[in-house]
């Protein structure tokens, strides 16, 4: 009982890190491309080395080197089809930065842009519907890694930890992504934060999932399955998500040495847990 609630509390340190993206809008208005993009970048070189080393390792230890390949290419699938189904597309993908600045579009331009692909909606309806698609989308996409932190810590407390940083570190950006939407529109200074906070609570509704209905019927097989469909996971979001949005925030060095730096820092971290 005791580990169960450690795996909950961790799943709920990694959904509500989104909290802390918002918090940084507080603070600063227009974050830094090139902060976003080292972020992003660290998150997605602590998921690829985590997801290598240790969650496909331990599927395939478990269930062998066919079974974990075929579980993680799972893991993959599975976030495929959550993406074609409910995309969480941020407003800035389609905007290039000579049209507007990437987190903090001026009513005006906002207007101009939407106004050529949606001209039948004004733009303060627009700018709400793009907030709410946004958050519906961050919060679905969270779900399964509420499910990952959850399953790893059940593993292995260290594994679990390395798990809640790795997905932290990710939710962080979409917190902001999530406030800024929401203060295209909105001047209130707490509803962006509990928009952020809203669309990082699927995380621990994801653990409670595994919890309820999973947790009775785990053992060995079955857990190293579902660690190396979480590796699956995290290296789908690093690599369609992560790596793809790093490089279009910042210069290509800043992508690559936010990389380097998250597999050095994870690195450290397996070697002193």
């Amino acid at each position: 009982m005791e580990l169960l609630l450690v795996a909950f509390l961790l799943s709920t340190i990694a959904g509500l890190s989104t909290g802390i993206g918002s918090l940084i809008t507080f603070v600063v208005r227009k974050p830094s491309k090139k902060v976003i993009s080292f972020i992003m970048g660290f998150s997605a070189g602590v998921m690829i080395l985590l997801s290598f080393l240790e969650l496909l390792q331990e599927g395939i230890q478990t269930n062998g080197i066919l079974a974990g390949i075929l579980f993680f290419l799972l893991g993959m699938g599975l976030m495929l089809l959550i993406d074609i189904g409910i995309t969480h597309r941020y407003e800035y993908e389609d905007i290039t930065d000579n049209e507007v600045n990437t987190y903090s579009l001026s009513k005006e331009r906002a207007h101009q842009h939407r106004h050529r692909h949606r001209g039948r909606l004004s733009q303060q309806k627009q700018l709400k519907k793009t907030s709410v698609l946004v958050t519906l989308g961050v919060f679905i996409h969270n779900f399964p890694e509420g499910m990952a932190t959850f399953i790893g810590t059940l593993k292995e407390f260290e594994l679990g930890v390395l798990i809640t940083l790795a997905i932290a570190l990710h939710n962080i950006p979409e917190g902001i992504v999530v406030a800024a939407t929401i203060s295209t529109h909105n001047e209130k200074k707490l509803k962006p934060f509990l928009w952020s906070f809203i669309s990082g609570i699927s995380e621990p509704l994801g653990a409670l999932t595994v919890g309820f209905f999973l947790f009775p019927f785990i053992n060995d097989y079955l857990l190293g399955a579902m660690l190396s469909v979480v590796g699956g996971f995290m290296i789908y979001i690093s690599l369609d998500e992560l790596l793809p949005m790093s490089r279009a925030l910042g210069k290509e060095h800043i992508s690559i040495l936010g990389i380097a730096t998250g597999m050095f820092v994870m690195a450290v971290s397996l070697t002193i847990l």
